[in-house]
């Protein structure tokens, strides 16, 4: 147990170094790792998927896919290339299709809607965070790089995450969502939120792009989509019949299982942002 603890420790302080160090450090750190992350995620999906039986579909081409789509969406908004950088991922989407023509599986249509979930629901958050850290000046016709928006999605999901954790262990009585994730509760799930809130106002004071009461509402819609992120990939794995989505990050399971809640907590987020704008 003690052994557990410490690989568990260890592991999760290096992923936290590791991540927040190569968003604070420059574009290009931030690039080449949610690169890998996504390449990475999207591939371990493809595994999950086949490990069931009941669906085959081409994980090196998903993975590549991922990888290619984090790119291109970098390019049109850190280096304003046109549309056209979506060709490639259009002709590989076009290749996933085509080729179950030919493979003769036993589950052809199973196939074609896993391959295309393997890229909106993995694939495509990830790619989302290129929005969340490249801004365009039309004044000075030039882009920005800024790190704090996507850093603090991952730092109001970790907040919310302990928060839940603590909260859950000490008051916890009433489930949240049963069905899925018997461990989790209301309180939890609460006194996760207000960790997350309370460190919004110091993202406010710091760094006041937005409102104080912007920052607020941004903390919640990560908790609250970050939640349900949390829960869909339970959801996910229940099926499947599985614990964890993978191994890579000992003690801490796979690459689903560190970024479930930042999938669904990512593109609202985005969403959040845009509708500001309008206002």
């Amino acid at each position: 147990m003690k052994s557990n603890f410490l690989q568990r420790a260890i592991t999760g302080v290096l992923f936290v170094v590791v991540l927040v160090g190569c968003i604070l450090y420059n574009p290009l750190s931030f690039g080449i790792l949610f690169t890998i992350i996504s390449a990475l995620s999207v591939y371990e999906f493809g595994h999950l998927i086949n490990k069931s039986g009941e669906v085959q579909i081409n994980k090196t081409i998903t993975a590549l896919g991922g990888a290619y789509l984090f790119l291109a969406v970098t390019g049109f908004c850190q280096f304003l290339v046109g549309a056209q950088v979506f060709l490639p991922y259009l002709a590989l989407l076009l290749y996933l299709i085509i080729t179950e023509l030919y493979l003769k599986k036993k589950n052809p249509i199973g196939n074609w809607a896993y391959s295309m979930l393997s890229q909106l629901y993995v694939a495509l958050p990830f790619a989302l965070l290129n929005v969340l850290a490249f801004h365009y000046s039309p004044a000075a016709s030039s882009v920005t790089y800024d790190p704090i928006r996507p850093l603090s999605i991952f730092i109001f999901i970790w907040l919310s995450d302990t928060g839940a954790y603590c909260a859950g262990s000490l008051i916890g009585k009433h489930r949240l969502f049963e069905r899925i994730s018997p461990k989790k509760s209301w309180e939890g799930s609460i006194g996760g939120a207000i960790l997350s809130i309370a460190s919004s106002f110091a993202f406010a004071h710091y760094f006041p792009f937005i409102s104080m009461w912007q920052w607020v509402g941004l903390a919640l819609v990560v908790v609250i989509f970050g939640t349900w992120g949390d829960l869909t990939e339970s959801l996910m794995k229940r099926q499947l019949g599985i614990k964890d989505s993978g191994h890579i990050l000992p003690g801490h399971g796979g690459m689903l299982d560190r970024f479930d809640s930042a999938l669904l907590a990512i593109p609202a987020a985005v969403v959040y942002l845009y509708v500001l704008t309008l206002l």
